[in-house]
């Protein structure tokens, strides 16, 4: 088996499977179908898909609720469950700056779900218990997830976060991923943690204070940063500086924002852009200098808790999968979509109290983990000039090709001839929904996921392969997963 080198990989990919960055014409005015070849080489391969690269981000505001995350909420573990069976739990978001840790205090809460932070104002202060923190473990063990866990530099002292992080990793053990000493404090100015004229250096100079009081309570316990909303200066500067004292780099993406500007739409989530192509050659630039790994630790479809209309619709499926296979091309070791409560582009959304639903998003998401883990496979496309069709392979441990097959355009639909070397057949499950914007009716296989995150597929269509090639069509806005038979 011959293996591409990854710089080649990944130009080559980049260009061919994931056109998608060519032009914005396939997303308004094109009527007519599209005729597609698709050429796939089984023994070129490109970077590894580890089973812990999906993960979900919650506020730690949530903590302040210790029953959320508990042994008790067995439907929430079952969403968790259904994305993999190694993924990553992170707690952080904008209320990780304004949460408090309360080691005595006797906590009664009303139990809620809170949803994604906006970020325009200080949050409130909530408490989080060592109570919490034991629950969230059992929560985990019963997911079978990791944690990564964000510390509150922005208004503790460094003796309190230390005593906090003590007792997490204490109560962690080997569920314990890293921890993180802030969030995104690029934006530290902008809700009263830190003056107007805040700069990497004062940032820097804090940062190193606060991991010196944790080190000397725990002198090798991982941890990353510096989880910045979107600066790369300040990503590249940080890699350069703690490279040694990091496990590997955070950082943030939001496609779209605000959800006030009306230009916001479905059409430019869909389409390309260009500060993710910023953000990932910024990453690509850190690991080649400093060898250390990265990973997207928040992210979702539009900032300020997301945009009615458009995060809470099917395009988001669509726009989450392909972020998910972009990452893996472009070498991050993972992402996590940030979410809670009912906001608007939550990947699970609900209460204990009303029930969980799963969001148009997390169905992008199911895609991407029933194509499971192992290595990309380079593809080639022909014939697909206007970037709205993406092409992902993935080779599984088992040797199982895996195709997937995502079509952005919102009213051209594509005919795709799949050619592999000794295919004989192909399996097809459907991701689609009525609309673009529809925000209920997604299926992935002809099902839904259920209360607790059980799916089955209950469509499946069979394809017969005529020399070495499968053909299929790709409708206007959905999605194809692609099992490959030799």
């Amino acid at each position: 088996m011959r293996r591409m080198d990854r710089r080649g990989f990944l130009a080559t990919s980049l260009a061919a499977s994931c056109a998608a960055l060519a032009s914005p014409a396939g997303y308004a005015g094109a009527r007519s179908s599209g005729r597609v070849r698709l050429t796939v080489h089984p023994d070129e391969l490109g970077n590894p898909i580890a089973p812990d690269f999906t993960g979900l981000s919650y506020e730690t505001s949530q903590l302040s609720d210790p029953s959320f995350f508990s042994r008790e909420n067995a439907p929430l573990a079952g969403f968790h469950r259904r994305l993999g069976a190694a993924g990553i739990l992170r707690i952080g978001g904008n209320t990780s700056e304004f949460s408090v840790w309360s080691p005595t205090a006797a906590i009664q809460p009303t139990p809620e779900a809170l949803g994604p932070d906006t970020g325009r104002h200080p949050a409130p202060r909530r408490p989080v218990t060592p109570l919490a923190v034991r629950n969230l473990r059992g929560f985990l063990e019963l997911s079978g997830w990791r944690l990564i866990y964000g510390l509150n530099m922005g208004s503790e002292s460094p003796e309190t976060v230390a005593a906090e992080a003590a007792y997490v990793a204490a109560v962690m053990g080997e569920r314990l991923v890293a921890l993180q000493l802030c969030n995104e404090p690029d934006l530290f100015h902008s809700n009263g943690l830190r003056p107007a004229d805040y700069d990497y250096r004062q940032f820097a100079t804090e940062w190193r204070r606060y991991l010196r009081a944790v080190r000397r309570r725990l002198p090798h316990v991982p941890v990353a940063g510096p989880d910045t909303a979107g600066n790369n200066e300040w990503l590249l500067q940080f890699a350069d500086e703690q490279r040694h004292d990091l496990s590997f780099l955070t950082h943030h993406y939001y496609a779209e924002g605000p959800p006030t500007d009306p230009s916001m739409t479905i059409g430019r989530l869909l389409g390309p852009s260009p500060r993710l192509e910023a953000e990932l050659a910024a990453a690509a630039a850190a690991r080649r200098q400093t060898g250390l790994a990265f990973r997207l630790a928040e992210t979702n479809s539009c900032y300020r808790g997301g945009k009615p209309g458009v995060s809470d619709t099917f395009a988001s499926a669509l726009w989450a999968a392909d972020l998910m296979y972009r990452l893996a091309q472009a070498d991050a070791i993972g992402i996590n979509f940030h979410g809670g409560g009912y906001g608007w582009y939550t990947p699970v959304a609900g209460t204990r109290g009303n029930g969980f639903v799963a969001r148009p998003i997390y169905y992008g998401m199911l895609l991407f983990a029933v194509a499971g883990a192992g290595r990309l496979v380079m593809t080639q496309l022909q014939g697909a000039a206007d970037g709205s069709l993406a092409a992902y392979c993935v080779k599984t441990p088992d040797g199982t090709l895996k195709l997937v097959l995502l079509n952005r355009s919102l009213d051209r639909d594509a005919t795709l001839t799949v050619a592999v070397p000794g295919v004989k057949s192909a399996s097809v499950l459907r991701l689609n929904a009525p609309r673009a914007d529809d925000t209920t009716d997604v299926t992935f296989g002809g099902a839904v996921v259920g209360n607790d995150g059980a799916w089955t597929p209950t469509v499946a269509e069979s394809l017969a392969a005529r020399r070495g090639a499968v053909t299929l069509g790709v409708p206007q806005a959905s999605g194809a997963l692609v099992t490959l038979s030799a």
